[in-house]
């Protein structure tokens, strides 16, 4: 079975669609979504519908959990606030109730297992191999799978455990074995922070034990117009210009 992982779409419907445009190239059909599908961006519906109507398996990630009024939103920075106060505004009621209705957590077909920033709290972040560390401990009796994905760093890594270290591997493929525990983020589709401002996928072939990660040119310019057209703050454009 070959999987698809995306992450982090933040309401960034060009993004999807260039994604789901490779997908649909690729011929595959199983996609798993690591959460925040809204957020930022100005298409929270559209791209709810798309992700329902392809059946798209999602878990929730912090901004989906903010919107949905299930967490507080303090920490969030202006930007960030911005946007969810307009995506509230604008949300679908039978939307709201597809958020509200999302897991924290998957076990995926026996195969892996995902979450959104740790194991055990959808706000943090897993940023270098102590926290991967942390995380490896955390998934103990959780998934017999020695195969997690994770999101909302919106940067495209892998951490590889074993025997309490962690080795950290950037590379655009990765080959599974046994020796290992591993921890992958896809990237972002929709709000990329490595750099590179294409929308970011990985694709899992559960049958070659193989990860595979790719990257999609969209209308970054049409997503930015929308954003100024509704007021949003003119920052959050000009992230996706830089990948950042």
């Amino acid at each position: 079975m070959r999987y698809v992982l995306i992450s982090d779409l933040h309401s960034n419907l060009e993004a999807l669609e260039a994604t789901f445009e490779r997908i649909d190239m690729l011929g595959l059909t199983e996609i798993v979504c690591l959460g925040d599908i809204v957020g930022y961006n100005t298409n929270p519906n559209e791209c709810i519908d798309l992700l329902r109507a392809r059946k798209v398996r999602s878990i929730m990630g912090n901004h989906d959990s903010r919107v949905a009024g299930l967490d507080n939103s303090d920490d969030f920075n202006y930007q960030a606030l911005e946007a969810l106060d307009w995506t509230r505004d604008n949300l679908m009621s039978e939307n709201l109730e597809y958020l509200k209705a999302l897991p924290r957590t998957l076990n995926v077909d026996g195969r892996f297992f995902i979450f959104h920033g740790w194991v055990n709290d959808t706000d943090s972040y897993i940023f270098g191999a102590n926290d991967a560390l942390k995380n490896f401990k955390h998934l103990d009796g959780k998934t017999d799978s020695n195969l997690c994905f994770f999101g909302h760093t919106h940067v495209a890594i892998s951490y590889l455990g074993s025997d309490g270290t962690v080795k950290i591997s950037a590379d655009s493929s990765l080959r599974l074995t046994n020796r290992y525990n591993y921890l992958v983020n896809p990237g972002s589709v929709g709000q990329p922070r490595d750099r590179d401002p294409r929308a970011a996928f990985a694709v899992y072939d559960s049958a070659a034990g193989s990860i595979e990660f790719h990257r999609v040119e969209y209308d970054i310019k049409k997503t930015v117009d929308k954003i100024l057209a509704v007021g949003l703050s003119k920052r959050i454009g000009e992230r996706l210009k830089l990948g950042w």
